[in-house]
């Protein structure tokens, strides 16, 4: 990954975490908890679907940098998409933080960010982790495996 756009994925996750979206809980949301012993982090994914789209996705709690700005651009990034959409994104955004290779994400849009994290082995998990609640809400609305 080149200077430049390793300091934009920082410039990303830093405004991300800084200034979080949507960090609020939502009434009448299926909820996704996602715990991380190694670091403590601790989130719960709230997530609203109407008519089989995600109609709204929050969240709340405590974690490192990199778990809240995941957190933040995960619920950015799946709100008003068709809930297989959201959850292939998902799916997508766990692959790119497993790949090795660059350019795994370039499709991504601003999700690209995350792979700078896989330089970081053991923060993997802190990004993964929202995302991971995500699929916990889904599989409490009864969609997902």
């Amino acid at each position: 990954m080149n200077a430049d756009l390793a300091a934009l994925y920082q410039s990303v996750i830093l405004d991300h975490n800084r200034r979080p979206r949507n960090f609020r809980a939502l009434d009448h949301a299926t909820r996704g908890e996602g715990h991380n012993p190694l670091c403590g982090d601790r989130l719960t994914v709230f997530v609203r679907i109407a008519n089989g789209v995600v109609e709204e996705a929050a969240f709340q709690g405590f974690g490192c940098a990199i778990a809240t700005a995941s957190a933040s651009m995960m619920t950015e990034s799946v709100t008003r998409r068709a809930v297989a959409d959201a959850c292939a994104l998902a799916a997508r955004v766990e692959a790119l933080l497993s790949a090795e290779g660059d350019g795994a994400g370039d499709d991504l849009g601003s999700l690209a960010a995350l792979a700078g994290v896989r330089q970081f082995p053991l923060r993997v998990t802190c990004a993964t982790l929202p995302w991971h609640a995500f699929a916990i809400a889904c599989r409490g609305l009864g969609i997902g495996d």
